[in-house]
């Protein structure tokens, strides 16, 4: 059994604020995920594509600017927002395991119930 099994069971899904962490979890992760898009299409489309012409007035490295974003630019953003994503990700697990860690050490404990015995 991994560590991630010994969690899942845990977790009291019942517990109204697990299941507000939870749902908090999500959000962040949806807004992280959706703000990153934008950033790689704007700059992928926007950059490479839409905007090519007016960045062409512009050079970098001796190459007109929409040129170079179309070429290297949207890769490069694109693989520093691969980046950006796993560290706000692993800040917001660690975050996450705190408050359910937390959540678990304030459960009221209860006893340990017997099996039920058998009628034979």
């Amino acid at each position: 059994m991994n560590h991630q099994d010994k969690t899942a069971e845990n977790i009291d899904l019942h517990d109204p604020r697990i299941v507000q962490s939870i749902d908090r979890y999500w959000r962040k992760n949806m807004l992280i995920m959706v703000l990153l898009l934008i950033i790689w299409a704007v700059v992928g489309l926007g950059c490479g594509v839409l905007l090519a012409d007016r960045l062409n007035h512009f050079a970098l490295g001796g190459f007109p600017l929409g040129f170079w974003f179309a070429q290297q630019g949207s890769i490069i953003v694109f693989i520093l927002l691969i980046l950006a994503y796993c560290v706000l990700l692993n800040r917001l697990d660690a975050q996450h395991a705190q408050e359910l860690q937390q959540y678990r050490v304030d459960r009221p404990q209860t006893p340990n119930r017997r099996p039920a015995e058998r009628e034979d």
